[in-house]
């Protein structure tokens, strides 16, 4: 009977263990990867790219974009100001939108929900924001990731300022309701409940963020250091007097490393969790938030660039080929994949961008059809009014895309 107990018991932890890491599959990949001899150097320059050329740059971007917002959290005020006078909205929203990450696009939103901001000012920022990809951009090729930021910020505004001369102030704005204050002895332990099951979730992953905050906490300067090197063409190994090869060993090793704390520090519950950045709270350090989206983007930057070379390499088929034989069509799809929530799609877009597989126009297309993150929260408050703005947003996207299209490309 207790060896049956026993047997019942290991199973829920197996499935329990195996349900919860299911991130783990992506370093159990590179790994088998790594010990096997046909892909062995390319899963290797595969590696060393996104940890040098990216992972780099983006902890360190990321690491001046949280000091600044713990500043800006101080002055609670310049939300306030567009409330002044409703013409600042969509500037306003544009702006927070063009801000890389999610966080300017998701205060806007509940700005909206709570009745200070139009739905234009929504669409605006829906239209700017680019998500974590914009973090992606900014690290490999700064000045075209300013270029698209600074054409979403522009098309962003005038978006806004269209929908709002359409619709009055009041448009998808969901109705305010004042609930009873009284609560049942069943409702304050479902509460109870529901808090004791978040913080144990919490918890149960702080050693792992703890972690993966020492690890980017040491490696932020040296790396950005050496990711400088490569900029300017420098043998890093000849630098250093290593053997030929040795440093993209080591970003290698690092950055799977990076990976796997990343993997174990979340579950996989669904489609969200998937895609979007993992839930910070405030307690956490500068570190450790640093450390949480950088992993999450290079995770999907391993994962487009891995695809990306191992077509090419195990069929002989060049998705830039492929994409090239689409045509005028290669927009459209990725504006498309802009639509879908979280900004995992969007980073393999933007991957598949930087590798040359597809043309600028499609970049800038799925720029700003992309809501990232942003729109699950919209979904969550406000469900028609996401699928509304979602639309409205990928009509500039076409058009904006198209147009580059015309002009520059063909």
């Amino acid at each position: 009977m207790e060896l049956s107990q026993q047997a019942v018991s290991s199973k829920r932890i197996i499935k329990s263990v195996y349900l919860s890491h299911k991130r783990l599959l992506l370093p159990i990949l590179i790994l088998a990867l790594l010990l096997t001899d046909s892909t062995y150097l390319i899963t290797i320059n595969v590696l060393s790219d996104a940890f040098w050329q990216v992972s780099a740059y983006v902890a360190a971007s990321l690491a001046l974009y949280h000091y600044l917002s713990s500043l800006l959290v101080r002055y609670k005020w310049l939300l306030n100001v567009p409330n002044t006078n409703s013409k600042y909205q969509t500037v306003f929203a544009s702006l927070m939108g063009a801000i890389p990450g999610c966080g300017g696009a998701i205060i806007v939103i509940t700005q909206f929900v709570q009745g200070k901001f139009s739905f234009g000012a929504v669409v605006a920022v829906l239209t700017a924001t680019m998500g974590d990809a914009a973090f992606l951009l900014l690290a490999s090729r700064p000045s075209t990731g300013l270029f698209v930021m600074a054409v979403g910020v522009v098309v962003g505004i005038i978006s806004g300022i269209v929908v709002d001369f359409i619709h009055d102030d009041k448009f998808m704005r969901p109705k305010q309701t004042i609930k009873p204050t009284m609560t049942s002895k069943k409702d304050n332990n479902t509460n109870h409940k529901n808090t004791d099951d978040k913080n144990n979730n919490d918890n149960k992953f702080t050693f792992y963020i703890k972690w993966q905050g020492i690890l980017w906490q040491w490696l932020l300067l040296p790396s950005a250091f050496i990711a400088i090197l490569f900029s300017f063409q420098i043998d890093v190994d000849q630098v250093f007097h290593l053997s030929s090869g040795t440093i993209d060993i080591v970003g290698s090793v690092i950055v799977v490393l990076a990976i796997t704390l990343w993997a174990c520090s979340g579950e996989v519950t669904g489609y969200q969790t998937i895609v979007a950045e993992d839930s910070k709270v405030n307690t956490r350090s500068l570190f450790q938030k640093v450390a949480q989206d950088t992993n999450f983007v290079a995770s999907w930057v391993i994962i487009a660039f891995l695809v990306f070379e191992l077509s090419i390499h195990f069929s002989g088929i060049d998705l830039a080929k492929i994409f090239n034989q689409w045509g005028n069509y290669t927009p459209l799809i990725a504006i498309a994949i802009g639509l879908l929530p979280g900004c995992g799609p969007q980073i393999i877009t933007t991957s598949l961008y930087l590798s040359g597989t597809i043309p600028l126009s499609a970049q800038l297309g799925n720029a700003i059809s992309n809501d990232g993150d942003a729109l699950f929260p919209a979904i969550a408050l406000a469900p028609k009014m996401a699928v509304i703005a979602t639309f409205y947003s990928a009509i500039p996207a076409v058009i904006v895309a198209y147009s580059y299209l015309y002009f520059f490309e063909l």
